[in-house]
């Protein structure tokens, strides 16, 4: 077993109560640091660029579906709920990154779109984001990163099967 925080973690529980189960928290524990961690860390490229991840990732969605999309519709597509995608949306309207076009039949729906420079700016950061995320996986060997990409995958359709898709 790795000598990370969670096990010092999971060491303190044991010493206290010898008969707590405490597998699960050396899982969701260890998942749960990682996605902190990963999230203080920010995502250089993005950042430098001066767009979170979540607004990204509403323009990630439009550029790899390649067509208009509703602001529902990219609620779905990020996990997000129909409020933040709203506020991500303005600010990225704001910078010149989207268009919104009213529905000709319904004024209640709104069709975005990547403006040019949106679509320029995802086209130059996703290869630099990406070969961020690979540096910030340089650790682990190629089988290992398969391997915990298949792991992660198999308890990843288990929760969404069980949980449903979580809005953030």
């Amino acid at each position: 077993m790795t000598d990370d925080i969670v096990a010092s973690v999971v060491r303190q529980w044991q010493a206290v109560n010898p008969e707590l189960d405490t597998g699960p928290m050396e899982i969701i524990g260890r998942i749960n640091r990682c996605a902190a961690l990963l999230q203080q860390a920010e995502d250089a490229p993005l950042r430098s660029a001066g767009l979170t991840r979540a607004e990204f990732d509403l323009l990630g969605a439009v550029r790899r579906t390649d067509r208009e999309l509703t602001p529902g519709e990219l609620a779905r597509e990020t996990f997000s709920s129909g409020a933040a995608v709203t506020k991500r949306l303005r600010a990225l309207q704001d910078r010149a990154l989207v268009d919104r076009r009213g529905d000709a039949r319904d004024r209640r729906v709104a069709h975005v779109r990547l403006t040019d420079e949106g679509r320029a700016l995802v086209d130059r950061l996703l290869p630099e984001q990406l070969a961020y995320e690979r540096a910030v996986l340089a650790g682990l060997d190629e089988g290992s990163r398969d391997e915990l990409s298949s792991r992660l995958g198999e308890l990843l359709v288990q929760l969404e099967g069980r949980l449903g898709g979580a809005r953030r």
